[in-house]
């Protein structure tokens, strides 16, 4: 059955994130739930499944993985698209719908994070939600084009089972909601593995003052790479003293990352392209070096200058920042410290977690973590 908790509705964890154990970030000042859903209006919810124990039968389980699902306003979406870009770090992935936004430069469906196998079914889902709230798609007007990313979660997960089903699906959408946004083993990241460890679904935000307003930048991520001495927290390398302490060397398969940012700054697609890059600067600096088998994405969307799918002027018209200006720069900033601590968080969150097989990723031992750090810095 499909395990409730953090299903489709928004619940803090009990476990404390890194800025409750005193790790910061960077230096711009988060937002106020320090997640993507800063970002006014953006909604974000869960579907988590998690059946059986045991020895490994394809297609029965045991089951752990799950979809999390990002809209970015609570309208529809089709008929009001969001300015959009996709970056690609390291192309080692199976997403669907990417080519149409680096090539238009807008996103017309919410975002869908799954597991590799169940690309499909996300996407049958996906289209049929969007068919349902826009009958006129293939009979008055064009097709449209479902953007599903996806981490591998088979080390814990029955993966060939393709066990996601379309009114999982369904409910992350339907239930998706503002406000504190569940991390760790919950939604797409559900089997997800981070440096050796339980990782998942985490997320930050930073808040960048424009004249005489706040602006926000937001970020979640799906966590599924790297392995335990790559790990590096607020610069220092945790994760080769871990591997001392701990008595083992978690070397993991180079593992992906799905990487969502949204801000509600007025930017044009090519300058989302421009911020979802400096999401690889974040990532970097955390520990990760881009491996051959490692799928990197980064989803960037603007809340503001929306385009209706209907417009009878053939011209466009908005506001954007000045390329050259030192908020742009800010904006960049934002994007590199709010994914480093969004990943951060993905591992802070998780929870030891047995899968298929026996197989096991044991939740980082943050205690341990925060008495590395202590000693490094004495």
């Amino acid at each position: 059955m499909t395990n409730g908790a953090g299903a489709g509705c928004n619940i803090s964890s009990s476990k404390p994130r890194c800025r409750d154990v005193g790790i910061s970030i960077g230096t711009l000042p988060a937002g106020p739930y320090n997640a993507i859903t800063d970002v006014p209006g953006v909604l974000v919810g869960h579907s988590t499944i998690i059946e059986g124990e045991g020895p490994l039968v394809p297609g029965k389980g045991p089951v752990r993985t799950g979809v999390t699902a990002i809209r970015p306003h609570p309208g529809n979406i089709f008929q009001e698209k969001v300015p959009g870009a996709v970056y690609v770090i390291n192309g080692f992935g199976k997403a669907t719908g990417i080519a149409q936004v680096q090539e238009l430069g807008v996103i017309e469906t919410p975002i869908v994070l799954t597991n590799t196998l169940s690309v499909g079914q996300a996407w049958d889902a996906l289209c049929e939600y969007m068919l349902e709230l826009n009958p006129d798609i293939g009979v008055t007007t064009g097709t449209v084009n479902p953007l599903v990313l996806e981490c591998n979660d088979g080390f814990l997960n029955d993966i060939r089972g393709r066990h996601v089903k379309k009114h999982h699906v369904l409910s992350a959408l339907n239930q998706a909601a503002s406000g504190p946004v569940t991390e760790g083993n919950v939604g797409g990241g559900t089997g997800m593995s981070c440096f050796g460890f339980k990782g998942g679904i985490g997320t930050s935000s930073r808040c960048v003052e424009i004249g005489e307003n706040s602006w926000f930048v937001g970020v979640l991520v799906m966590s599924n790479f790297g392995s335990m001495k790559e790990l590096r927290v607020s610069g220092i390398p945790v994760g080769l003293e871990l591997e001392k302490r701990l008595g083992m060397q978690r070397k993991a398969p180079p593992g992906s990352i799905v990487i969502v940012l949204a801000t509600d700054v007025p930017v044009s697609d090519r300058q989302l392209h421009r911020i979802a890059k400096r999401c690889g600067g974040g990532l970097a600096r955390i520990g990760s070096t881009f491996q051959n088998g490692s799928g990197d994405f980064a989803v960037a969307f603007s809340t503001a200058n929306r385009v209706p799918h209907k417009d009878p002027s053939p011209f466009v018209a908005g506001k954007w920042l000045r390329d050259d200006s030192q908020e742009l720069g800010r904006i960049f900033a934002a994007s590199v410290e709010a994914t480093e601590e969004a990943i951060l968080n993905s591992l802070f969150a998780a929870e030891t977690m047995e899968g298929r097989d026996g197989n096991t990723r044991m939740a980082l031992p943050v205690s341990m973590v925060l008495d590395i750090i202590k000693g490094w810095n004495a």
